[in-house]
């Protein structure tokens, strides 16, 4: 049994790490259904790991900003809820919508939650990491520093590994389905803005 799920495992690994665009992967959307990547080609696509407690959750409205602004350049941004950094993602899917569309009034698409890291996690996710590995914190940066002792306490080296750190980051991807860059949740919105800018 545990064979079977290694080798699983390693074929997951194995077909992101061969992927060259994000149009092989599919999501499940909150209806259940299968929804694939290649539903977006052509556009600059934003892919965020979302949670609703979370310092962070405030960004749902600069996203939202930043879709309302692009849209009809051909940007979309595809929501992942989830629950996997302090549990600040708790709830259903129907709560989260509710939430985010009362708080923040989002439109965007958004999927059903997901782990983003281990064994479990999201073979669209497995790519982007691979892809575009963790680079640090902004370190200039209070926020930055926070990060970093954080995660520091909880796991020495953790810097060394491609891991979605917490909610909120964010992997830019181009017209062409590639992925281009990776903003962690400190990251100043208007950086991402810029980089979005650029591809469309």
């Amino acid at each position: 049994m545990k064979r079977t799920l290694l080798l699983a495992l390693a074929l997951v690994c194995l077909s992101a790490t061969a992927q060259r665009n994000i149009y092989g992967f599919t999501a499940r959307n909150g209806a259940g259904q299968d929804v694939s990547m290649a539903d977006f080609r052509g556009k600059v696509v934003l892919v965020v790991n979302t949670a609703t407690q979370c310092g962070f959750t405030p960004q749902y409205a600069a996203l939202q900003e930043l879709f309302e602004k692009y849209a009809d350049k051909g940007l979309v941004v595809l929501d992942f809820p989830c629950n996997q950094f302090g549990g600040q993602a708790p709830g259903s899917l129907a709560d989260i919508n509710k939430f985010c569309t009362a708080q923040f009034g989002t439109t965007f698409p958004r999927f059903a939650k997901i782990l983003v890291n281990g064994a479990d996690e999201t073979p669209l996710f497995t790519f982007l990491k691979k892809k575009l590995p963790f680079r640090g914190f902004a370190l200039d940066t209070e926020l930055g520093q926070a990060m970093h002792a954080m995660l520091s306490r909880q796991d020495a080296d953790y810097a060394r590994k491609s891991d979605v750190k917490w909610n909120f980051t964010k992997f830019l991807v181009n017209r062409k389905g590639r992925p281009v860059q990776r903003f962690e949740p400190t990251a100043d919105m208007r950086e991402v803005e810029a980089a979005i800018i650029r591809l469309l």
